[in-house]
């Protein structure tokens, strides 16, 4: 409370009583009271002054009021020593001072002021305000015994704290404390605490306590603390792949520990219990190795494990903080280390404990009693349904025996010591327990059958309870319930015996004291035993002089009389019951538990037979299924055709497939997978434990069953006599496996019918959710079944479908890299990636993988950007060389299959070689090389990896540096055998095939077993190695210069590798959409080059023309004296800009290839056809160019000298002219225009006559074509010198070419094909000559249309023309075909040559250019005669007639590359690819027989009429065309512009001069006619600043009269006036190498001009190429992407007439690679196209109609649409 003193300073009473006397002598007249009016200065003083509140920062006082009433004020000033105030307020009765400081003495001094200012006495007393409380008191670092307060400081002179712990109301501890932090120790764990904190003042005074309360941990949460366990465990985190999985970093702190457990556990590593924090560890190593000086009691104390961390309390935290799943699996893999496996689990917290029967329920083990040691029988079982004997080992009270100790030499033998109990001498096993006390474990002694190696003969389990029985009195009556035994250790016996005496127990009791022990009692060991009616047998002494050794051999007798007599067996299962009655919980007891275990009984119950079953509830993956799959492969391998019409027969696989999926839809679904169906969809957590339940289940059932076919077999095996039925039961043997995978399997051939189904079939809607389903599991650690080992088979669609779910749950983080492994069977390769990954493939006896089944694993997001990849897949696979397959004929075919899929499927392929198989290691090394030599051929370059397992030697790597030599010398002598199966012998050695360095790429891991099973923990050896090998596998993925696939991306892989591994000839079989993705890629970004580059030069020979056509005219002035050194200069030019454009284009492919996105790795075999591509457009277009230039040069050259001799004419008549003028004016007489019209014409008529017109003399064409001709021939030999003897050149060409053979049994035959119309080697012939026509009348015509002179270089590009597309026919060539086709062809040419020669030097004549011109020079006279303005008529004239032409000159040679550009970016013209894909598109869209047969007939023609079509129609749409136009018109009115102001600043004043310089100006862009120029300046007066204003009117006006000009014209118009042809560049681009395939005539779609192999994307029926069955007349529907892959046989001009096998095509034409189709659908589009229009074929091509197959009828437009796309791939 507050205090306060009141004082009166200097007042008296007198004083005061006289105020009082004078005051009432005022106070009232009449009775009434008045106001009173102060009759003196006399201020009363406030009086008695009473504190009626004191808070932290506000003070409250009572004041007396005087008894009348004046107008007063009080003034209340306070002080402190840090602060000072006042406050002045109306007198009342209270005061309340605010803002003071808390816990503070205050001194108040209050005095009343009157409003003459007087004032009364002052009132002083002390306050202390009220102290604050400590503020934000929080609790932290609470443990189990402690726990920390931390507080703010209060404001205020605090001196201490005071603390006060409470406890369920009592006082625990108070303290106090002078800073403002305090902690509490010594508390119970998980008790709830009240906490009190109060501030007392310097000055005694104490503040109200703040008050808060917190909870102390217990032991368990506390340990879960350490140890880091907040969360709870999944499968998922703990098979996730994240830094520590794959770093060697050692446990730094305690939340270290329970990682580096989990780590070495999921590895099976026997040292996965030595966990200890290195910083631990490293103090004790330094503190040792440190000291130098004696000290002894350092030694003796420097142990001290008090913060070390029981390797039991760990084990005993992960299994409480982790699901089922995970408590299996940690179960599962302690049991294969030969640890004990929790049985009761303790929870400290709770008290209670539960029975860990789910737990152990997936430990199988195998072993041999003695009862089947002569049999060499064995048997295996789950370990929770085995009936055995418990022996259960408990401590009571304190105890010197290591119990656990000893046990773990009870069950070791003298051989092999085993730590299978965690015992106090082991690392860490003296720290004291925090939460493990009360923890049941159990193991298992099982005997292999080997009397000199077992312990005991007979199996037996060994609980071992940890802690006082005294304390865990539940878990003690268990065991006692549950034993054959119960051996109790103790060393005193006086207070604990009751316990003993009281148990209900069915065990025998065994005694086991240390007569050692100085505590130990014989009085009280001897009453209890008589209590307990034990004899001698059931009491073991550690007797004084007895040693170890002895002690454990008495006990191990003991436990043997036990186990060999006990009646007493019960399996885990069984114990639920007592549990349940002693109140121990179950952990199978939960609710999802229990409903899944019921739904896979009721599946798995039915299971009698297990053949029958599988028939009756799985019948679509049984025989029709394997049927289908037969019917699959034999629709891509043609095997049993015979003489069969190929495409019939595949019409009737067709037909006899969706009779199968018929079949298959017919069934109802079955009862077991309806319930399967049902169970997989329930929650997460119930589906994971269903599918554990049926997994175990029908382990069970195939074991049994599996047991029984063995015996058999053994049977069987003794008498070899029995073959057949030794075959029958291999293949019950086989038959007999039933897993999950069959019911998934069967799951996914129900979808895959449904899908056969039309999509509104409600029986297909039904079941679309089947993929998710299964893309969930595959994401929740459940393997998928890629190949069904069983149909050797992939249902692609399902597969897709689960991968395409799967992809969408988890998008965008959809990138995955893939582990493989390859080997022999039985070589531990599902344990080699158990161990590895730590995950679950079935390796349990005879349920050897079956097919390839692929698991996912995260990677976490450390790991992430290392791997740059968002999963792991996993892929196991079957082991080769199978036995399971031995039997059957195509079990090497089966193998290759299997390899060559999972190779290109993977990133890195581990092959797993155990050394005692080396004999089959040949057989799986051919297999292996088979798939790597594949895949290097299809793009993909797999890491490979060979692990040899069973090589335990420390010096295995270098003792076996001969044996790595004699693998690398195997690998390299089967790669060279498989690249000759494979047809691909370039592959010299394993190392030309893939990287592979034999001392990196080969691992030694030694056996799995450290012992003899069953008793033997796995090798931690085996372990590390594993380890070892899983990080240099990160390692390796992690350089991996390719980017990871997605999982959409390693969909396709996997379908276009199996389309491929359908056929017998896989390399020339594969095609995959990434691949071709990639390609079109490639193709497409250098089309964008190949065209920059084209641009670039069209627009380099165009200024190159421009400077040779003004070259010696007034638009140039050179320095250089003729034209051959400007062609000279030019030619060095133009070998710069190409040589430049040329390593652009190479650098652009070398840095495109750099790249990792877009697969680019995958078309790295085509880098060099592209660079060989690059080089030769650069030689092409060097020839080109060069030829232009010539051409040009030449040209201009023969035009200096009429230049020169029409220059002198028009001088000469422009002096004649003058003198004219001058005459009439001397006349002196006006004349009029008629009469100077008449002078003029006779000065025209004389100067005519006077001037020497040499007439210019034409050149015989037809003898340079004809000298050209014979240089050409001269290499083919004397024949075709005389043959071209024999005819004149002038007399070829004269009608349409026409080949005839030579020789009467040559026309007799030809006429026989003519009359069957079969393209024999004449009619061939003839098809080409007809095209070679074609493209050469076209390369004529253009020159025709140019109207320049002839030059020689035009033929020499004809004759250059003809040979190279005679080069690329595969028709057999003959010289007399050449020679006539080249004379007829030059015979054409020379004509028409001849005629624009002549036209040329007509239109040149320099008489005919004079009088063209006499109307303007009889003008120009009449204006000069009469002095007339000539300015704006001169600058019309010079506007039209020189620079309008010239400038639509410069628009049209500018506009061709412009509309090429266009065309380029629209999708037909991307790519060559893209182009066929359009045109084909185009046909279906029409669906016009006149233009299918077009197309198919006249290919190229086709094209070019189709090319020039979508020109135009692309530019009569919109303005692009115009813009082009628009924007090189205003370039060129730019530049005529600056000419002009440039030139008028050159001052000439000369008329002449100024338009010179203007054309000089203009002379590198515009093509000025010397013609016109010279005409215009005849009798020139104008004005040259007027000429030069109106010429700039004249420009703006021709602007824009041209921009209407252009937009009146067609694209038609305006493209017959191009100097570059769209249609023709286009059509170049598009044509490629213009090859067609030798079967059907499908045009090669390959993207690189130079490329090394042909290819086509789509072929054709080959009756659409003409062909027809011999003596029926019916057109061939055979397709040679069929035929390849069949028995038949082919004959034409190439074999030279003889037979020869389709599938060895390439003997006779190796160019072409004829791919099977990417699916069976693809050809879908010709198939439709000839069942269409077969009659109108058939009456073409005068032949019968085709037999056409039912299935072609069928397929629609729709399916031939989209089988055009899917062979395009276009998405």
């Amino acid at each position: 409370m507050a205090e306060s003193v009141h004082t009166m300073e200097d007042s008296d009473e007198e004083n005061f009583y006289d105020a009082s006397d004078s005051f009432l002598d005022l106070y009232c007249e009449g009775g009434e009271y008045t106001s009173p009016t102060p009759q003196s200065e006399y201020v009363p003083p406030p009086g008695e002054v009473t504190v009626l509140n004191a808070g932290q920062e506000t003070v409250s006082l009572g004041l007396q009021l005087t008894n009348y009433s004046v107008g007063y004020r009080l003034q209340i000033d306070y002080s402190c020593d840090t602060q000072r105030g006042s406050l002045i307020s109306q007198d009342s009765s209270t005061v309340k001072v605010e803002g003071l400081h808390p816990g503070t003495e205050y001194t108040f001094s209050i005095i009343r002021i009157a409003d003459n200012g007087n004032q009364s006495k002052a009132t002083s007393l002390c306050v202390f305000t009220e102290p604050c409380p400590p503020v934000q008191i929080t609790v932290d670092h609470v443990s189990s015994e402690s726990l920390s307060l931390r507080w703010d400081t209060p404001p205020g002179e605090v001196g201490s704290y005071i603390v006060t712990c409470s406890s369920e109301g009592e006082i625990v501890q108070e303290m106090t404390t002078d800073i403002n932090n305090l902690t509490l120790s010594k508390l119970k764990p998980g008790a709830c605490y009240s906490l009190q904190v109060s501030a007392k003042l310097r000055s005694g005074r104490i503040s109200k306590p703040a008050v808060t309360s917190a909870h102390t941990k217990t032991d368990l949460e506390s340990l879960m603390e350490d140890l880091g366990l907040e969360h709870h465990y999944t499968l998922c985190t703990i098979l996730q792949i994240d830094q520590k999985t794959i770093s060697d970093e050692p446990a730094k702190c305690n939340s270290d520990l329970q990682w580096y457990f989990l780590k070495k556990l999921m590895m099976v590593n026997a040292t996965a219990r030595n966990v200890k924090c290195t910083s631990e560890c490293e103090s004790n190593c330094e503190d040792l190795s440190g000291n130098t000086e004696l000290n002894l009691h350092n030694l003796v104390n420097s142990t001290d494990s008090g913060d070390m961390l029981n390797p039991l309390d760990i084990i005993t935290a992960l299994f409480l903080c982790s699901d089922g799943f995970v408590q299996q699996e940690m179960a599962l893999k302690m049991s294969m280390c030969q640890f004990s496996v929790p049985l009761l689990l303790p929870n400290c917290d709770t008290k209670q404990c539960t029975l860990m029967l789910w737990a152990m329920r997936d430990i199988v083990k195998k072993y041999r009693p003695q009862k089947l040691l002569e049999s060499k029988g064995f048997i295996e079982d789950r370990i929770v349904v085995s009936e055995l004997p418990m022996i259960s080992f408990v401590r009571l009270g304190e105890c010197s025996l290591s119990k656990s100790e000893t046990l773990n030499k009870l069950l070791s033998n003298s051989q092999q010591y085993h730590d299978t109990f965690i015992h106090r001498n082991m690392e860490c096993g003296d720290s004291s327990r925090r939460i493990s006390n009360g923890l049941a474990e159990v193991t298992w002694y099982l005997p292999c059958g080997n009397k000199n190696l077992d312990i005991f003969s007979e199996p037996v389990a060994v609980a071992n309870l940890r802690g006082d029985i005294a304390s865990f009195e539940t878990q003690f009556s268990f065991l006692c319930q549950t034993s054959a035994a119960v051996f109790v250790f103790f060393d005193n016996l006086d207070s604990e015996c009751e316990l003993l005496i009281n148990q209900h127990h069915k065990a025998q009791i065994f005694l086991v004291g240390n007569h050692q022990s100085q505590s130990f009692s014989l009085d009280a060991l001897t009453r209890l035993a008589r209590k307990l009616g034990l004899t001698n047998s059931n009491i073991l002494l550690k007797a004084k002089h007895m040693n170890n050794a002895d002690f454990i051999k008495h006990l191990r007798k003991t436990v043997s009389n036990v186990v060999e007599n006990t009646k007493m067996k019960m399996g885990i299962e069984q114990m639920a019951d007592i549990a349940h009655e002693l109140g121990i919980l179950v952990d199978e007891d939960c609710a999802e538990c229990q409903t899944a275990k019921k739904n896979a009984d009721a599946i798995t119950a039915e299971i009698q037979d297990t053949l029958k079953y599988k028939e009756a509830q799985l019948p679509l993956q049984g025989q029709i299924w394997k049927e289908l799959t037969l019917v699959e492969k034999e629709e891509f391998r043609l095997r049993k055709v015979g003489s069969e019409n190929i495409e019939k027969y595949k019409s009737d696989l067709q037909i006899q497939k969706i009779k199968l999926r018929e079949k298959q839809n017919s069934y109802d679904m079955s009862n077991a997978m309806t319930c399967f169906i049902n169970a997989i969809s329930s929650p997460g957590i119930e589906r994971s434990y269903f599918l554990k339940w049926m997994r175990m289940n029908l382990d069970n059932l195939s074991r049994e069953k599996l047991s029984g076919l063995r015996e058999q077999y053994k049977k069987k095996c003794e008498n070899s006599e029995n073959k057949e039925e030794i075959k029958e039961i291999d293949r019950q043997l086989s038959n007999s496996s039933l897993g999950t995978e069959h019911f998934f399997r069967e799951m996914g051939q129900i979808y895959e019918a449904s899908v056969s189904l039309p999509e509104t079939d409600p029986s297909r809607q039904q079941l679309q959710h089947l993929p998710r389903l299964c893309a969930e599991l595959l994401l929740d650690g459940f393997p998928l079944e890629l190949v069904d080992g069983d149909a050797s088979n992939i249902p692609l669609r399902w597969v897709s479908d689960v991968l395409s779910q799967l992809n969408d749950l988890v998008s965008p983080k959809s990138k995955i890299l893939v582990v493989t492994v390859l080997g022999v069977q039985s070589t531990g390769k599902s344990t080699l990636l158990n161990t590895m990954f730590g995950v679950q493939f079935a390796v349990s006896s005879g349920r050897c993988t079956r097919g390839a089944f692929m698991l996912l694993i995260r990677i976490n997001e450390d790991v992430k950007k290392e791997l740059n990849c968002d999963f792991m897949v996993i892929i196991d696979t079957e082991g080769l060389k199978s036995p399971e397959l031995a039997q059957l004929d195509n079990s090497h075919e089966h193998d290759n299959e299997l390899a060559t899929l999972v190779v290109g499927l993977s990133d890195i392929t581990i092959i797993n070689i155990a050394m005692e198989n080396s004999t089959e290691m040949k057989d799986i090394l051919q297999i292996v090389v088979h798939a790597f030599l594949r895949m290097k051929e299809v793009g993909k370059k797999p890491k490979c990896m060979f692990v040899h397992q069973n090589v335990s030697d420390v010096s295995a790597h270098d003792k076996n540096l001969r044996d790595r030599k004699l693998l690398l010398q195997q690998l390299n002598e089967m790669t060279q055998a498989a690249a000759k199966m494979e047809k691909k012998e370039e592959n010299k050695s394993f190392t030309d095939v893939m990287e592979y360095s034999p001392d990196t790429g080969n691992w030694y891991i030694p056996g799995l077993w450290n012992g003899n099973p069953p008793m033997a923990p796995v090798n931690a050896g085996y372990s590390e190695a594993v380890y070892e090998l899983k990080k240099n596998i990160i390692q390796i993925l992690g350089r991996c210069e390719s980017s990871a696939n997605n999982i959409m991306e390693f969909t396709e892989w996997m379908k276009s590798l199996w389309n491929a591994v359908k056929h017998e000839n896989f390399i020339f079989s594969f095609r995959n959409s990434l691949v071709a993705d990639a390609y079109m890629r490639l193709c497409t970004e250098f089309n964008k080059w190949e065209w920059e580059f084209k641009k670039e030069m069209y627009s380099w020979v165009t200024n190159a023309e421009t400077r040779i056509s003004n070259f010696g005219t007034v638009a140039v002035k050179s320095e250089l004296s003729d034209m051959k050194e400007l062609l000279t200069l030019l030619k060095s030019e133009a070998c710069t800009e190409l040589t430049k454009w040329e390593s652009k284009i190479l650098g652009n492919l070398k840095q495109y290839f750099e790249q990792t996105e877009g697969h680019v790795y995958l078309v790295e075999g085509y880098k060099e056809e592209f660079a060989s591509s690059a080089k030769s457009l650069r030689r092409e277009m060097e020839s080109s160019v060069y030829n232009q230039l010539t051409a040009a040069a030449d040209i201009r050259q023969g035009m200096t000298e009429l230049d020169r001799i029409k220059e002198n004419h028009t001088k000469e008549l422009e002096g004649r002219v003058r003198q004219l003028i001058e005459e009439c004016r001397g006349r002196k007489v006006q004349m009029t225009d008629k009469e100077l019209d008449q002078e003029f014409d006779k000065m025209w008529d004389k100067i005519v006559e006077e001037l020497s017109f040499s007439k210019q003399k034409a050149k015989n064409v037809f003898t340079n074509v004809s000298l050209y001709l014979r240089e050409n021939l001269s290499c083919k030999g004397s024949h075709a010198c005389e043959l071209l003897s024999q005819k004149r050149l002038k007399d070829c060409g004269l009608i349409p070419f026409k080949y005839t053979v030579e020789g009467n049994w040559n026309q007799l035959k030809h006429k026989a094909c003519q009359l069957f119309n079969i393209k024999d080697h004449v009619m061939a012939s003839q098809n080409m000559a007809d095209s070679i026509i074609d493209a050469c009348t076209q390369f004529v015509t253009e020159k025709m249309e140019r109207k320049n002179n002839y030059h020689d270089t035009y033929i020499q590009e004809i004759l250059h023309m003809i040979d190279e597309r005679l080069q690329n026919s595969q028709s057999v060539k003959t010289t007399e075909f050449e020679v006539s086709l080249k004379q007829h062809i030059c015979g054409v040419a020379a004509r028409q040559f001849q005629k624009m020669h002549e036209d040329f030097i007509r239109a040149n004549d320099p008489y005919r250019c004079l009088n063209r011109n006499k109307e303007k020079f009889c003008v120009d006279f009449k204006d000069v005669f009469h002095e007339r303005d000539q300015c704006q008529k001169k600058a019309e004239e010079f506007t039209s007639r020189c620079l309008r032409p010239a400038v639509e000159d410069f628009v049209n040679r500018s506009l061709g590359p412009d509309i090429i550009g266009e065309m380029l970016t629209q999708f037909p013209f991307s790519t060559r690819m893209f182009f066929q894909y359009s045109v084909l598109l185009d046909l279906l869209s029409k669906d016009d027989f006149e233009n299918y047969k077009s197309y198919i007939c006249s290919y190229e023609d086709h094209v070019k009429k189709w090319t020039h079509k979508q020109i135009k129609e692309h530019f009569s749409k919109g303005d692009k065309v115009f813009e082009f136009e628009d924007r090189h018109v205003l370039s060129s009115i730019s530049s005529i512009n600056d000419a002009i102001n440039k030139a008028k600043t050159e001052k000439s004043g000369n008329m002449k001069t100024f338009v010179e310089d203007v054309c000089q100006e203009l002379g590198d862009k515009l093509v000025i006619s010397q013609d016109a120029l010279g005409a215009f300046m005849i009798l020139n007066n104008a004005d040259q600043e007027q000429f030069a204003h109106w010429l700039t009117e004249c420009v703006k006006d021709m602007a824009q009269a041209l921009t209407e000009k252009f937009k009146t014209e067609t694209i038609q118009m305006k493209l017959k006036n191009l100097h570059v042809k769209p249609q023709n560049e286009l059509f170049t681009q598009v044509i490629g190498c213009g090859k067609q395939c030798p079967f059907c005539k499908a045009p090669c779609d390959a993207g690189a001009s130079k490329h090394g192999a042909h290819f086509a994307k789509l072929h054709r029926p080959e009756g659409l190429g003409r062909f027809r069955w011999d003596g029926t007349e019916k057109l061939v529907i055979d397709i040679c992407s069929s035929l390849v892959n069949s028995d038949m046989r082919f004959c034409c001009d190439a074999t030279k007439g003889e037979w020869h096998p389709y599938r060895n095509y390439r003997e006779i034409f190796p160019d072409w690679i004829i791919q099977s189709d990417v699916s069976l659908e693809a050809s879908d589009y010709w198939k439709y196209v000839l069942a269409k229009f077969n009659k109108e074929f058939a009456e073409a091509y005068n032949a019968e109609p085709a037999d056409i197959p039912e299935t072609w009828k069928t397929i629609t437009h729709k399916q031939a649409e989209a089988s055009l796309k899917e062979s395009f791939n276009m998405k």
